[in-house]
């Protein structure tokens, strides 16, 4: 009989005092060392000897202990769950191990005693670093080396510091003046320049220390700040100026940096520089003689360098400067000269007259220059005596005059002498010499300077030599073997002339040299006291003075330039500032940079200029003998157009045509064909015709010219004046002239305006032709085939001979009552006739009739024009015996359609037009 096992379970379990363990985050087995084993002296005996369970005590430790095999007793510890880094990197607590009893049930088990378990939680590089900031910025100064700009900064969420640490920072922008060390910083690694770049824009990246990179870069925005350099700031390089705008600021944000230096006081020079531009700016471009008119000067002065034409032919073989905009700049080369022919030189000099000319000069070549020679007057044969010049010399300017010999003359003042710096500048000058013998007076671009040096001479004593007046040279008739040119000019000269008898005013002469472009100051009200600014004459230079910034910098953003033509020469015109900065006890302290911008003078809209009206005419031979001519332009318009593209029409931009107003400066009518003959013919105007407008004529065999800067209005009111006149027109059957106009010395010029007159020698056709030309205009010829009523032999052999009786009766009839008609419109006719002769004094307008084909219908009722008869009686007589019959014939028919003489009569009345109508030469096969 079995009494139950013996107490065996005598020992505890047996394990170590203390276990490290290490588990990689995510995964579940802990290495432990040592490893997890628990003995037992019980053993083998079943039960007591073996090991049934491992516990953990304290913290709530995520982790489980499992018996492998309860006999060995080993065990191994794993995790309840995922095991993050992150949150916790080290775990310990306390593990027990536990036997199995003393029987199956377990009853008495024995535990050992506690251990303490410390596990370390092994880091996955599972995050990536990220930047601490969205972006970072920093400002540098140019021309600087920085160890350090500024320091980026990364982090990373891994929990061992393997991952956790950044060790390495990286630029990925290429091409950048800047590196980066592996703690962020960022450093420049050239000087930077503010005008090569302002802005930089650059990305960084980040690692870990296991080489994982950050998932985005971050931006880093480096700023380049000026040193503080003195100077203008806030300007525009080129500003770009529209025609027609006025005045326009040049630097409306422009502001002096001087970098807190302290200042007494600022000088700022603005230079417009236009000395490429025409005769040294932009001034009118109309001839001399319309440029003298427009500025009110004295009539009478002789152009002796004017445009090359049939009458002004010895301009022809001189240099011309071209691409000068039409201004008219003759170039000498110190080959060329002209000799002026004597129906052109003035030949009642006084005391009192005026030279004037454009000119550009530079130094002479050589040590001991030649005279140049402007202008000449010496003689022609045997000797070589000068009787007035204008040359230069060493760069002075030498007037030179000798006095005819009188009685009482002894020495005189002779030659004049002006040493001036603008005589060999290489620019242009407008010189003027006012002579009021003795003393003469020189004006450079309206300045006057009087001579240094004045050399007596003795008179010239009068011979019977003929002179010869030269430009360009001067011309050696005597004391040679043959005659030339000696003392050439090398330069430019334009707009060269001669007033006798009067001299030039001051006021005339500022105009004739005024520039149309320059600076101008918009606002003056509001500099302020302030500021202090001056002009020069032309209006080209401005200086400008303040005490203190604000002033400086309000003066000079309303420096403007302006352009007051209309029609202004495009291109470029340079700007220059030059500034001058004072500080408080001391002359100069702070300097500023020069500035130079130009403006850019846009092309203006080219003008059509058209001419418009009757381009045919026929006058009677009797009114050009009339004592007033015939007018030949009575309807004559002329309108200028432009095209403008303008955004509103559409899209796409289409162009629009404009009416634009702008003067002209001459208008010439040419003569087509043979010049005229002065005995009989002549072309010209009444002066009074010009009288309270700027202008002025000439007229020659060849045509007249009406010349002088005004409206396209007053140069209508004066053509329209233009007559002709023929004292013995008797060979003559026509006459043909040309008209056409200019604005800007042809820089603009119209259509050329044929206009083509018919002289009608016939009495009887020219008052048909005026008959029919004073239709009204809202009449037109009617065209009807001429219906003739003829007897056919055929039918007049099967006509009954009563009824053939009838129709001669009222033939016979009929032929009565046309004959009485004819004889009542002949004697109207030659009553209006009469009439007519009376107010034709100065007729409308006449038209050839050679060509004029009429035909009308005799069965119409003709109201208020011409009946057949009127017509056939009108035409030439030797047409009246070829066409007798047919007149019969249609006068017949005539009678038939109309009920009565009385009624035809009142037609008659009716057809007699008197007043100004006007006739449709559309309808005219010319």
């Amino acid at each position: 009989m079995y009494l139950g096992w013996p107490e065996v379970n005598k020992h505890k379990p047996w394990i170590e005092t203390s276990y490290h363990g290490v588990i990689t985050e995510n995964m579940d087995t802990v290495m432990l060392d040592p490893p997890l084993v628990a003995l037992d002296k019980d053993a083998p005996v079943p039960y007591a000897g073996e090991i049934c369970a491992f516990k953990i005590h304290g913290q709530e430790a995520p982790f489980e202990a499992e018996v492998l095999n309860r006999t060995s007793g080993v065990g191994v510890l794993r995790a309840r769950g995922p095991i993050d880094c992150e949150q916790q990197k080290e775990y310990t607590f306390i593990i027990q191990a536990y036997d199995c009893g003393a029987s199956p049930t377990g009853a008495n088990w024995k535990k050992s005693h506690k251990a303490v378990v410390h596990i370390q939680v092994d880091d996955v590089n599972e995050f990536s670093p990220v930047f601490r900031e969205p972006l970072y910025r920093a400002t540098v100064t140019e021309g600087k080396i920085y160890d350090s700009i500024l320091q980026v900064e990364a982090w990373d969420q891994d929990c061992s510091p393997q991952y956790s640490q950044i060790c390495n920072y990286e630029i990925v922008t290429q091409d950048t003046p800047f590196a980066i060390d592996r703690n962020g910083n960022i450093r420049n690694t050239e000087r930077l320049s503010y005008d090569k770049q302002q802005h930089y824009k650059i990305m960084v990246t980040a690692y870990d220390c296991g080489q994982k990179r950050a998932m985005e870069s971050v931006p880093v925005h480096i700023d380049v700040k000026p040193v503080c350099k003195p100077g203008w700031q806030g300007w525009n390089k080129r500003m770009d100026y529209e025609p027609g705008t006025g005045s326009k600021q040049l630097f409306p944000k422009m502001h002096l940096e001087t970098c807190d230096g302290p200042l007494s006081s600022v000088r700022a020079m603005v230079e417009l520089q236009t000395s490429h531009i025409g005769k040294g700016c932009d001034r009118e471009t109309y001839s001399e003689k319309s440029l003298q008119k427009l500025c009110g000067a004295a009539s009478g002065s002789t152009d002796l360098l004017p445009a090359p034409s049939v009458s002004t032919n010895w301009t022809a073989s001189l240099l011309t400067d071209s691409g000068r905009d039409s201004d008219l700049i003759f170039r000498f080369d110190g080959r060329q000269a002209a000799n002026i022919p004597e129906w052109v030189v003035p030949q009642n000099l006084t005391d009192q007259f005026t030279i004037a000319t454009w000119m550009k000069h530079g130094p002479s070549p050589g040590l001991r220059a030649e005279k140049e020679t402007l202008l000449c007057n010496s003689d022609k044969t045997e000797m070589n005596r000068h009787h007035y010049s204008l040359y230069v010399h060493n760069c002075r300017l030498v007037f030179l005059l000798r006095r005819d010999f009188i009685q009482l003359d002894s020495f005189r003042p002779a030659e004049f002498h002006w040493r001036l710096e603008q005589i060999c500048d290489k620019e242009w000058h407008y010189y003027v010499i006012n002579v009021e013998f003795p003393s003469v007076t020189l004006f450079v671009d309206g300045v006057t300077y009087e001579p240094y040096l004045v050399t007596d001479d003795w008179p010239i004593h009068p011979s019977e030599i003929d002179v010869q007046l030269t430009v360009g040279a001067c011309w050696q008739g005597g004391e040679v073997t043959t005659p030339r040119f000696t003392q050439y000019f090398r330069g430019s000269l334009s707009g060269l002339t001669i007033r006798p008898g009067k001299i030039a005013t001051q006021k005339v002469i500022s105009c004739l040299q005024a520039c149309k472009e320059g600076l101008d100051i918009s606002s003056l009200e509001s500099l302020g006291k302030g500021i202090k600014f001056h002009f020069n004459p032309a209006q080209s230079v401005l200086v400008m003075e303040a005490d203190d910034l604000e002033s400086i910098n309000t003066a000079m953003t309303k420096v403007s330039y302006i352009n007051s033509r209309q029609f202004p020469t495009p291109g470029l015109r340079k700007l220059h500032i030059t500034t001058t900065v004072q500080c408080f006890g001391e002359d100069t302290c702070i300097s500023i940079p020069d500035i130079k911008a130009m403006v850019m003078v846009l092309p203006p809209s080219e003008p059509r200029i058209t001419i418009a009206g009757v381009e045919r005419l026929v006058w009677p031979a009797a009114q050009l003998r009339a004592p007033f001519g015939v007018a030949l332009f009575k309807d004559i318009h002329i309108i200028s157009t432009v095209t403008k593209t303008d955004a509103t029409l559409s899209s796409a931009r289409r162009p629009g045509v404009l009416e634009l107003m702008h003067n002209l400066d001459y208008c010439d009518v040419l003569v087509i064909g043979e010049e005229l003959d002065p005995e009989w013919e002549s072309l010209e105007i009444h002066h009074s015709s010009l009288l309270g407008k700027h202008l002025d004529a000439t007229n020659s065999t060849s045509g007249i010219s009406i010349y002088g800067v005004d409206s396209m209005v007053h140069y209508e009111q004066a053509i329209r004046q233009v007559r002709y006149h023929n004292w013995k027109p008797g060979g003559l059957s026509e006459r043909r002239f040309r008209l056409s106009c200019s604005e800007l010395n042809g820089r603009y010029t119209s259509n050329e305006f044929n206009l083509e007159i018919g002289i009608v020698h016939s009495s009887e056709a020219v008052e048909h032709v005026n008959h029919m030309a004073v239709q009204s205009q809202y009449m037109r010829p009617v065209h009807h085939p001429l219906v003739v009523h003829t007897v056919n032999s055929d039918h007049i052999s099967g006509t009954p001979p009563a009824a053939t009786v009838v129709i001669v009766m009222c033939i016979a009839a009929l032929v009565v009552i046309v004959v009485l008609g004819i004889y009542r419109i002949h004697t109207t006719h030659q009553d209006g006739s009469k009439e007519d002769e009376e107010g034709r004094k100065d007729p409308e307008m006449d038209w050839d009739d050679s060509n004029l084909n009429i035909t009308v219908n005799p069965m119409e009722s003709i109201n208020g024009t011409q009946t057949a008869e009127e017509v056939m009686e009108e035409e030439p007589d030797e047409e009246e015996d070829e066409d007798e019959e047919d007149d019969e014939l249609a006068d017949l028919s005539s009678a038939e359609s109309e009920d009565s003489d009385e009624e035809e009569e009142t037609n008659i009345q009716k057809g007699k037009v008197k007043g100004k109508l006007e006739w449709d030469p559309s309808t005219l096969p010319y």
